[in-house]
């Protein structure tokens, strides 16, 4: 996939795994996220600051995101991103409510917002892989 490619497929999605170092295996969580339509990707953390998925966040040079839709076992799309995740100190109310409009967002986050702590989180893209197959493979063709 091309850049214009990845950047299409990242604005239609809404879940991806993110893969955060850690002293063993990589911590990988499904999270929610809203693509910026450039090179960004936000993320509300639920539980605050002091959450296993945060302190990992803070103490991460580099992350991994993946995203991918698998429609059926011939047509399927797989982005993955390599870059850096930061908290957003200032958090500004638009991107959060942005984030809570999203489709998929889950109902849960809009409760939680207001009875626990969030934390918003900016993840940069350095690096992006996209593959897509789509259709039949060789061999499999009608004749």
């Amino acid at each position: 996939m091309d850049d214009d490619e990845v950047a299409r497929f990242l604005a239609s999605q809404h879940v991806g795994v993110l893969s955060l170092p850690t002293e063993g295996a990589p911590s990988m969580r499904p999270l929610s996220f809203w693509f910026d339509g450039e090179r960004g990707l936000y993320f509300l953390y639920v539980g605050g600051e002091t959450g296993r998925k945060a302190l990992l966040s803070d103490a991460a040079d580099t992350a991994r995101f993946l995203v991918y839709r698998a429609e059926a076992m011939f047509n399927w799309r797989s982005v993955l991103l390599t870059g850096s995740i930061n908290r957003v100190e200032d958090t500004d109310e638009h991107a959060v409510e942005e984030l809570l409009a999203v489709p998929q967002r889950p109902d849960l986050f809009k409760e939680v917002i207001d009875a626990e702590e969030t934390v918003l989180y900016r993840f940069d893209i350095t690096e992006s892989t996209g593959i897509k197959h789509l259709g039949l493979p060789a061999g499999f063709e009608a004749e």
